[in-house]
This record gives structure tokens, sequence and C-alpha cells, in this order.
């Protein structure tokens, strides 16, 4: 017995002993449980779109992944000549820019396509990357030997205004017609940037630009009338808009433009829920396209990459419209009374591009009249002096006729067809008037009533011009036989 209930008390201290020689141990064991518990109790609570996937973990991790260190095969290192030089090395990591960013891919007749997208703009500026198009028939019948392929060659519209990006239109034009039988295929756009950022390398990217699923292509598309009279191509959208003045921008241009008309709105980040409010009622009605490019701000080009934007809808559209316009949400296209829109545009016929003359107004000057109802006013109703200071060079608006531009940019187009014109001849047939300024102010923008028919204001002289206060009951009728009064409150 003795010996039992001392070898029962050796297993206690044994136990016992390695208790306290684990402690630490155990009490890290008992917390890290305790955490996991309290964590998985936690999470009951959380929303149930809140979750956790494997792509999740592998994005933390890509950072680790994304950039390997160079082999030791492909690292050089320092080298001392026989000559007793030291020849130095130097170890590239990473890529500054992507070599081509693609936004859109568009027919531009039966053997040609446009391709609009970005690029490395001091790829463009100090190298010469080139580009190849490829034509793959979805056809299996149809081997290698029957892939056509096209020299292409680049547009680069924006005039230098470019930052880390430039916008590059290519145009691929191919010997002969492809896909005329409708068995589909895919173009290839080889993009090459012979030897631009590493002279040692010739480095090409193979992209797929365009897949044309069988029986989806139209060649009537290229020959029959267009959907369209008028088309409004609008430059990107940010900042904080107001509801009000794009409210009274678009009945105003539906009203102008008449019933075959569009208009492509681009939200870079200027339409919030109160200014889609504003857009729905023509929405629905089918006057305005509405796209989401935010996704555009990723690629550091310039003015929230208008240039890009305005091609890309100009290739979209091109065989849609009879006219295309180009100007902004502050600017309002006017013609005459007892002319319209389309017997101005029918005398101009003969040219692919015309330019618009500028009315600049006072974004702050109003008439004492409306002292008492300016609240109730819109925006080109009360702001009614024009700035008529001479000896400056203010900027044009224009519209072009599609189908012969290979190109644009944010005022004007220098990439026309053979033997396509241009006319900035056109005083006294269209203007525009422009309100800078007020779409992005969210306040009531009558800062200084006037009573008078002129005044010079900031150093600059200005005159009472009612042109287009003259018209604002007949644009608040139509909007109401259009869409009623869903918008009556809509804020400023």
């Amino acid at each position: 017995m003795g010996k039992e209930r001392s070898g029962g008390e050796k297993q206690k201290r044994m136990v016992v002993g390695v208790v306290c020689n684990f402690a630490a141990e155990l009490k890290l064991l008992l917390t890290a449980l305790l955490l996991l518990c309290t964590l998985v109790t936690l999470l009951q609570f959380v929303p149930s779109r809140f979750t956790i996937s494997a792509s999740d973990l592998r994005f933390c991790i890509s950072p680790i992944a994304a950039s390997p260190s160079p082999s030791l095969s492909d690292t050089q290192s320092d080298d001392l000549l026989s000559s007793g030089i030291l020849r130095r090395a130097f170890h590239p990591y990473g890529a500054a820019a992507y070599n081509f960013i693609t936004m859109g891919t568009y027919r531009g007749g039966p053997n040609s396509f446009a391709i609009v997208g970005l690029a490395s703009k001091p790829l463009h500026l100090y190298s010469r990357p080139a580009y190849q198009c490829q034509w793959l028939p979805s056809n299996s019948k149809q081997n290698n030997t029957n892939i056509t392929s096209s020299l292409a060659y680049k547009i680069l519209p924006d005039w230098g205004y470019g930052r880390v990006y430039t916008v590059v239109v290519v145009n691929c034009t191919f010997s002969h017609p492809v896909n005329l039988d409708n068995s589909g295929g895919t173009l290839l756009l080889h993009a090459s940037t012979s030897g631009g950022g590493d002279s040692k390398f010739n480095l090409t990217d193979t992209i797929p630009a365009l897949t044309e699923p069988p029986g989806t292509f139209n060649l009537s598309l290229f020959t029959s009338k267009p959907k369209y009279d008028y088309l409004y191509c609008g430059s990107s959208l940010y900042g904080t808009l107001s509801p009000q003045r794009v409210r009274e921008w678009i009945v105003y241009h539906v009203r102008l433009f008449g019933e075959r008309s569009h208009f492509v709105i681009h939200d870079a980040g200027g339409v919030h829920e109160e200014v889609l409010e504003v857009l729905k009622p023509w929405m629905e009605l089918g006057y305005v396209s509405l796209q989401d490019i935010r996704e555009q701000e990723r690629f550091d080009g310039y003015y929230h990459n208008q240039f890009l934007v305005v091609n890309d809808c100009l290739h979209r559209y091109k065989f849609m419209a009879k006219w295309i316009f180009f100007f902004d949400v502050d600017e309002y296209i006017f013609v005459p009374p007892k002319t319209t829109l389309g017997s101005v545009l029918d005398s101009l016929s003969d040219y692919s591009q015309i330019t618009i003359e500028q009315m600049p107004m006072s974004n702050k000057l109003c008439h004492s009249v409306d002292a008492a109802k300016r609240h109730r006013r819109w925006g080109f109703e009360k702001l009614v002096y024009r700035d008529v200071k001479r000896g400056i060079r203010r900027d044009r608006k224009y519209a072009i006729q599609p189908r012969n531009v290979y190109a644009t940019g944010v005022h004007m187009s220098q990439n026309l067809g053979a033997g396509a014109k241009t006319t900035h001849k056109t005083e006294g047939r269209i203007k525009y008037f422009h309100y800078h300024g007020t779409i992005a102010q969210r306040r009531e923008p009558c800062r200084n009533l006037v009573n008078s028919t002129d005044i010079n204001f900031e150093n600059n002289p200005f005159v009472l011009d009612t042109t287009l206060r003259d018209l604002a009951g007949s644009v608040k009728k139509f909007e109401l036989k259009m869409i009623g009064s869903r918008l009556y409150n809509t804020r400023q």
C-alpha cells in the first residue's frame, strides 16, 4: 500500500510538472481558441454578402507573386574588365505603363476596323511602336493559310495632351472583305514595342480586339439610312453636377434636335443619384444612353480620358447617325428663328465638318427684374449677360458627318477622309451659348443683380442678351408634354 501511495504521488507530481512546464503554451492556445470563437460569433452578425473567397486570398498574396525576383541566370553583375574599366549592370523590374488598353473595336466597313484605346505616351513619343491586325475565321474548315493579315496605321488624336497614356486609334484595313460568309471570327491586334522601353527586346502583345459570333455581321449597316439624324457624343462627366442644370440642358436639346436624335452620356463619376433621376425619363423614352466609364480613371490620361471617350463614341455610332455633335453640358446650341437645325445642316451638307461659334455668357450676372423670382427661373432663363470683349480667340465646338471621319478631338477633328471638307464660316446660321462652370455649381448662380443693358464687370464688358431666355417658356411646355411634372421638384 505504501508503494502504491508513493507511486500515485509521483504521477501527480509529474502531471503538475508537465502543466507548469507548458503553462505559457496552454495560455496561448486557450487565447487563440477564445479569439477564434469570438470571431465565429461575430461573423454570424455580418451581412451575408460579405464573404472571404479563395480569390480574395489570392489577391492578398498577389503582391508577393506579381514581382518575382529575376533568376540568377538572367541577373547580370558589375564586371571589371581587363582594361581596368568597370562595366556597370542595370536590373529592370516591373513595367511603368501598359503597352495597350482597349476601350472598343468597331467595324469601319466590310474590310476595315477601328480599335480605340490608350497606350504608353513615352512609348509613342520617343519610339516607334508598330501594330498589325489579323483575322482568324471561326470556320474550322479554313486552315492557317486562309488567315489574312493587315498592316495597320495609328492615329494619335489628342494633340499631345496625353499624360502617362495617350489615345491611339488603330485602323486595320484588309486587302479584301472579311467574314462575308457570316461564319464569324476574331480580330487580333499585334502590338509591338519595337524596342521602345528596352532596346534589347521587341515585345509584342497579341490582343483579341473583337469577336464576331456567327450570323452577327450586318453588311447593310454601311449602306442603309442612319437610325438617327443627330447624335450627341458627350465628354466625360465628373464632379458634383447640378441636377437642375442637367435637367434644363437635356430638355432644351431634345426639343431642338427632334425625334430622330439620341444623346450618349458618359459617366466618369458625375452622374450621382439626383442627376440619374433627371436622365431616367429621357432614357425611358429612348433619347438618352448612359455609359458608366468610371473604370477609365485607373489610367492617367488627359482630362478623365476625354479624347478616348469621344473617339470611342464616334466609331461606336459612326453608321447610326447622319451628324454627330461634340459639345459640353454647359453649352446650348442655337439656330435663328424661322430656321431649324435640319434646314441649317442641309445648307452645310457639302461639308464633312462644321465648327460652331461661341457666345460666352456670364455665370454670375442676372437682371434685377428677376430678383424676386430668380430661384424659380431656369439657368439659361436668368443668366442674360453676354461677354463682348474683343480680340480674344474663343473655343469653337463642332459637328461632323461621321462616315467621312477616322478620328476626332474635343474642339474639332483633324482626321477627315480624302476629299472631305471643313468650314468655319457658320456665323449667323448656328452658334452656341456657353454658361461656363454653371453645371458644377449646386447653388443659386445669380450673384449680382444688374439693372442695365450693359455693364463692365471684372474688367470685361457685358451686354444684355435674352436670346435663350425668350425660349424658356416653350422649353418648359415641351418638358411638360414629354414627361409630365415628375421633375418639377429638382434641386439645384
